[in-house]
């Protein structure tokens, strides 16, 4: 998988890169990062890459003739290329996108900033839009992150344990189970003694009941959504 970034901010971009998973991935060889400054593709003495919005209005947007040409400069690989533009009018970014992602060649990520993009660039250059929440950043450069940082993991040979992935929250439309580790006590609280009995079955039958109960609690949205079995319909009923 590689990543081909387009931002005015690229700066931002390097301490993320140089710590973590996603550094670890890109060490491996697993995960490729670009980052394409448009401001390189800008004309004129001050390279700017933004103008007043046709029709008035507050604030600037960002103009199409730089972005146009820094999306040309990239070498599009065999395989699945597709062309994401972060925006809050985007479909929502969640872990089943994230999958779809997970399985393209190369995702091209477009770095909005102040009131967006010329809609010309929308219609005739973006393959898809996401958003990664409800709210308002100051450019798409953080989201790129989050939307790196998730698909990433997702990516085989990035994280070493293949299986946690698929234990994390929001994996089947379900929020994670508790989770304990060392010292058995602390400040008063102990390890439910469950995970401390050795009996696989019963270990799992217990993390599922937390993770349906967990999630009618925080986020009984994502149950509509979910597989649920036999069992955890009962579950659901009796308690």
């Amino acid at each position: 998988m590689r990543f081909d970034i387009l931002t005015i901010f690229p700066d931002m971009f390097s301490p993320y890169l140089k710590e973590g998973m996603l550094a670890r991935g890109v060490k491996k060889g697993v995960v490729g990062v670009r980052l394409i400054n448009i401001r390189d593709f800008a004309r004129g003495v001050h390279r700017t890459t933004d103008d007043r919005p046709y029709g008035g209005g507050e604030g600037m947007v960002m103009k199409p003739g730089p972005i146009c040409r820094a999306l040309d400069s990239v070498e599009r690989m065999e395989g699945k290329s597709v062309v994401v533009l972060l925006s809050p009018q985007g479909k929502p970014f969640d872990q089943s996108v994230a999958w779809e992602m997970s399985t393209w060649d190369q995702t091209i990520l477009i770095c909005g900033r102040y009131e967006g993009i010329d809609e010309r660039i929308r219609l005739n250059c973006i393959d898809r839009e996401l958003s990664i929440g409800d709210y308002i950043l100051s450019g798409g450069e953080l989201a790129a992150m989050v939307v790196m940082d998730t698909v990433s993991r997702l990516i085989p040979g990035v994280l070493g344990g293949e299986k946690s992935t698929l234990e994390e929250s929001f994996e089947g439309s379900l929020l994670e189970y508790p989770q304990y580790t060392r010292p058995r006590v602390f400040q008063g609280g102990e390890v439910p003694q469950v995970l401390l009995s050795g009996d696989h079955e019963k270990i799992r039958q217990w993390r599922r009941e937390q993770s349906l109960k967990r999630t009618r609690s925080r986020r009984p949205d994502l149950l509509n959504r979910a597989k649920l079995t036999v069992e955890d319909e009962r579950i659901l009923d009796g308690s």
